[in-house]
């Protein structure tokens, strides 16, 4: 995945957050905040924020006095979560969680949620958030698991390949590719960390807007500018197409979709 794939610029922010947020990341950010607050860390840094739907659930669990700061490489995706603060509540920065701007042992807790299968060098980055983390320090993050197991992307990633045969948008194998556990264990123990905890969450989601579910799905990602980048298509005609494969599979009224995260929590030896 180049480097560009993972931009999430323009329109598509603002779709990310109101169509795929209260879908596939509120529930996930929720349960992601009550296993960091059970730590009642004084200092957090988030990596991957986006537009502050976990970063909102932190501020929302952890103690008033509890400093945050919320990081993404994407600006715009920033841009919308700065909406969902007062003033001075958290501190939003650009930064990349590979080489992060932050002086050694700074932090409590570490969270990401959901971006740690964008990092083109993931073992780098649990060696930054090993750095930067104090000693005792505790590292969570979420990954997807299978598209075997969120038949929301094994649906959207079929109908691409269905209309693109030849070299279709590759975007909806990226979130999902990070399903094996032991490899991901293993790179942990090499950075540094111990006692790694792994949690598996399945959850059967309604979807109350499966309309604006299905356009998220395309305009609320990169994989709308990939698929402008090989034209023939409109859009639109896969949201479509999208929308009626999600209810003939999932159902009607209401339709229930099944999701499936992979939790793990780690420490840096004291």
């Amino acid at each position: 995945m180049d480097n560009n794939s993972a931009e999430f610029v323009g329109s598509i922010p603002d779709l990310y957050d109101r169509g795929l947020g209260p879908v596939i990341f509120a529930d996930y950010a929720r349960a992601m905040a009550e296993f960091v607050a059970l730590s009642a860390p004084r200092t957090v840094l988030e990596t991957a924020a986006g537009t502050g739907i976990v970063t909102r659930a932190l501020r929302d669990h952890l103690l008033a006095a509890t400093k945050i700061t919320a990081t993404d490489l994407n600006g715009p995706m920033l841009d919308i979560a700065t909406d969902k603060f007062a003033q001075g509540e958290v501190t939003l920065q650009v930064a990349d969680a590979q080489a992060l701007p932050f002086g050694d042992t700074m932090f409590d807790a570490i969270v990401c949620q959901f971006g740690i299968m964008f990092y083109p060098d993931r073992p780098k980055s649990y060696r930054e958030a090993l750095r930067v983390l104090r000693p005792g320090g505790r590292y969570f993050f979420s990954v997807w698991d299978a598209h075997r197991y969120n038949g929301f992307a094994r649906v959207a990633d079929a109908a691409i390949k269905e209309a693109f045969p030849v070299d279709p948008p590759g975007f909806y194998r990226v979130p999902f590719g990070c399903a094996a556990i032991d490899p991901i264990k293993q790179d942990l123990l090499d950075a540094g960390f111990t006692n790694i905890v792994v949690r598996v969450l399945p959850i059967l989601k309604p979807v109350a807007d499966l309309d604006l579910f299905a356009r998220a799905l395309i305009y609320g990602n990169p994989v709308i500018d990939q698929l402008k980048a090989r034209g023939s298509m409109a859009a639109d005609t896969l949201v479509e197409r999208i929308a009626e494969h999600l209810r003939t599979e999932f159902g009607r009224s209401p339709t229930r979709i099944p999701l499936q995260a992979i939790v793990y929590e780690t420490d840096r030896p004291a």
